[in-house]
């Protein structure tokens, strides 16, 4: 498929133990069905840029899940790198902090839930800063269900935690593709140094490091915007979940 391809675009309600949230599900409208892609969201939250970026994966022949994951605090709250100030920059770190590894897989598993899937099902997700984090979780918590992952200029991969994903690393089953940049010092490659460590032996997981990207490089509209980092890391994520969510 390509970027020529028609997508419907929905926003559905769904309940949740802390109230309603809003997901963002996107697919081609040619009436097939398709792989499904749990994607998380970076710090910014749900914006014009998570959906162009989803649009152009649903044109590539996939269903595209996005939870508000900061439903807790209003909805769909987020900006772009041009609308930031130093107010919503203080109360994006305040929703980012406020959210635990289970609210996000809880609040992941609602939205999935809201759609039709089928029993044996196998989905894909990815994620983008935090996000790298909650698809770490969910590839090992859900490992029968989610077949492949990727992500892009990570955060919290690695800390001091007993329950830091680095500890477990070792035991990741499925593929996995992470993208991270040299001048990212937001969280650096020298903070996930030791979730690389854990995963240098395994090859079905690929770490791949852009010389000068920074974080964020994945949005055009982003001052970050890191053209050669965005689009390997967009042809390396499109190739292995092609490889390993094949279309009906």
């Amino acid at each position: 498929m390509s970027s020529g391809v028609n997508v419907v675009e929905e926003i559905i309600d769904v309940e949740t133990a802390d109230g309603p949230m809003a997901v963002s599900v996107k697919y081609p409208d040619d009436g097939r069905w398709h792989p499904t892609i749990a994607v998380f969201h970076d710090g910014p939250g749900m914006r014009e840029s998570n959906h162009v970026f989803n649009r152009r994966l649903a044109a590539e022949g996939y269903r595209v899940v996005m939870p508000d994951l900061y439903h807790r605090h209003g909805r769909m709250l987020g900006w772009e790198s041009s609308e930031a100030t130093d107010e919503t920059r203080a109360q994006t770190m305040k929703m980012l902090m406020s959210m635990t590894d289970d609210e996000i897989q809880s609040d992941m598993d609602d939205a999935l839930a809201a759609i039709e899937l089928g029993d044996d099902e196998k989905l894909g997700t990815i994620g983008f800063c935090l996000g790298a984090r909650a698809i770490y979780r969910t590839l090992m918590r859900l490992p029968e269900r989610f077949a492949v992952g990727a992500t892009w200029h990570p955060s919290f991969l690695a800390d001091d935690g007993d329950d830091s994903p680095h500890l477990t690393a070792s035991g990741l089953a499925q593929p996995v593709y992470i993208g991270i940049g040299t001048a990212d010092q937001v969280q650096s490659i020298e903070m996930h140094q030791p979730f690389f460590d854990a995963v240098a032996s395994l090859p079905h997981v690929e770490v791949e490091i852009f010389e000068g990207a920074d974080h964020g490089y994945t949005w055009p509209s982003h001052p970050n915007y890191h053209e050669v980092a965005a689009t390997t890391s967009w042809v390396k994520t499109t190739a292995l979940f092609a490889e390993h969510l094949p279309q009906s």
